[in-house]
């Protein structure tokens, strides 16, 4: 059982931590991977009079598929990796370096250094596999704001601030980062931090930015995300103005000891890659979509049950290999294109759906999935339970997209004459030309002795 309600904010509870470190001593439970799938998982009710409805009220019901969410196996790594990047911001900070570290921000004296920094890496995936929604509910599972009154029998005020979600501006701009981050924290806190600075249009991006790591301090921030990161490759290209942004992210997390994780989709590791002190600071995991397997499986099951046609279609492995073919494996376009099915189905009087209207939606959505992915791990690798000694995937190696149907015409019937079908047995391929009488002066070559 969690130590704290479900609530977005709450009073600080401590454990046995070290003495003087009360932030450490208040973190939440790490939960099991039971409770984090009952937490983030949703399946919401199918409407008990769902037989007595018309055409056009059904077609009403389906968008409810958008708010199905099946739990998977990666979505718990993902949630570990989001608490431990939490925790290391509390172990490596202590009550005395935050305040000889806020002091050297406001006075612009000789910036101080942890011995031991703050957690910070990457989590890209390809578009549609759920990386954003998955880490927002896993977010959710802990309480955002812990409120401090009272530690070790002293007056102890403070909010601490677990984490906060922004967006990378398209801009990529410092000042529009920092506005974000302070938006991001008075909506944690109720504060105003974002309206006073604001009211001095004079304020530089170095002013912004300052503000912003004192914040981290005063709130004692654990972790940033920032979302979109593949935005600032396209500003990149256009106008080479990243390398301010990435060096003010660098520089919040060296001087707030902050932990920072950039989450986007696999375009950002053109960024991450190209510069050197960029690469330590964003290794991290690498999405794949699903394969067609028992993960996959699982997760049709999870949404095949909202059907809001007449009749429910069963699950067929042709409708199931369809389905795979024409979306990639990307849990995305697998429910729109389920989606899609059901409403061309009912706008043309079918009872269920069939392959006939799976291919008429598939046709009018004109998904297009990519033919090969950077390199990375497939959803359905990720498994729970005692890990065995795999190495990981190369980076840089591109992976061919996967079928649930063989590409390709079908092998044509060889004759057992067939010089290509003796090599592939492994035949003696000159006894085998001797055989078919297929070696011209077969004489001249006698057998050899063994």
């Amino acid at each position: 059982m969690s130590k704290y309600p479900n609530e977005q904010t709450v009073g600080a509870v401590y454990d046995d931590a070290p003495a003087g470190n009360p932030f450490l001593a208040a973190m939440p439970d790490m939960l099991p991977p039971e409770k984090v799938f009952e937490t983030i998982g949703s399946k919401p009710p199918i409407p008990h009079n769902l037989s007595q409805m018309t055409a056009e009220e059904r077609r009403r019901q389906i968008p409810v598929l958008s708010t199905v969410f099946i739990p998977m196996n990666y979505m718990y790594n993902l949630y570990d990796i989001l608490y431990r990047a939490i925790q290391t911001t509390y172990t490596t900070r202590t009550m005395l370096d935050e305040i000889r570290q806020i002091n050297a921000l406001f006075t612009d004296g000789e910036k101080l250094s942890f011995s031991t920094g703050a957690d910070s890496g990457s989590i890209l995936g390809v578009p549609g596999i759920g990386k954003t929604s998955t880490i927002k509910r896993c977010l959710s599972t802990m309480p955002q704001v812990i409120e401090h009154t009272e530690y070790m029998g002293k007056a102890f005020f403070c909010k601490q601030v677990l984490y906060l979600h922004v967006e990378c501006p398209s801009d990529c701009s410092v000042k529009t980062l920092a506005f974000n981050i302070l938006a991001a924290l008075d909506r944690a806190i109720g504060s105003h931090y974002l309206d006073n600075l604001t009211v001095l249009r004079s304020a530089s991006a170095s002013a912004a930015a300052t503000q912003v790591k004192i914040l981290c301090m005063t709130h004692h921030v654990g972790l940033i995300l920032v979302d979109e990161i593949q935005n600032a490759v396209v500003t990149a290209r256009k106008n080479r103005q990243v390398k301010p942004l990435i060096k003010f992210l660098v520089e919040l997390t060296n001087d707030t000891s902050t932990g920072i994780y950039f989450v986007g989709t696999p375009l950002a590791e053109e960024l991450f890659t190209s510069q050197e002190h960029l690469k330590r600071r964003t290794r991290g995991v690498r999405l794949l979509p699903l394969k067609p397997d028992g993960t996959y499986l699982d997760f049709l099951n999870g949404i095949w049950g909202y059907q809001y046609t007449a009749k429910s279609a069963p699950l067929t492995d042709k409708l199931a290999c369809k389905l795979y073919d024409h979306s990639g494996g990307i849990p995305a376009y697998i429910v729109k294109i389920f989606a899609e099915s059901q409403v061309q189905a009912l706008l043309m009087g079918r009872s269920c759906i069939d392959e006939k209207v799976m291919q008429r939606a598939i046709d009018i959505l004109a998904i297009k999935v990519p033919k090969t992915y950077a390199g990375g791990t497939y959803i359905s690798d990720f498994e729970l339970g005692e890990p065995e000694d795999v190495p990981p995937p190369d980076q840089e190696q591109e992976v061919a997209r996967l079928y649930a149907n063989k590409r390709g015409r079908k092998a044509e019937k060889r004759d057992e004459s067939d010089l290509i079908l003796a090599w592939k047995e492994g035949c003696d391929i000159l006894a085998f030309l001797r055989k078919n009488s297929l070696l011209d002066n077969w004489r001249q070559y006698p057998p050899q002795e063994a």
